[in-house]
């Protein structure tokens, strides 16, 4: 009776993962991609054609007044 209720359940496990498997790759059509990370790499987005820390973007957020130099002179 075990024996039956281990084979039941084997086949069932393959059976079902077999069903979830694709027959072949998808198809993906050219111009549908997007670049997430768009090569910037790990912890870093892209602003106004430059790779930027994620950190450095939420700093420049903060900052209430710009000085000269590109310096913040007053935070929120």
């Amino acid at each position: 009776m075990i024996r039956l209720f281990a084979a039941a359940a084997f086949a069932v496990a393959i059976a079902t993962s077999a069903q979830a498997m694709s027959p072949a790759p998808l198809h993906q059509p050219d111009g549908m991609a997007t670049r997430v990370a768009f090569l910037c790499g790990p912890g870093r987005t892209l602003v106004g054609g430059v790779c930027i820390s994620r950190v450095a973007k939420r700093q420049i957020r903060r900052c209430a007044v710009w000085g000269a130099g590109h310096v913040c002179r007053q935070w929120h």
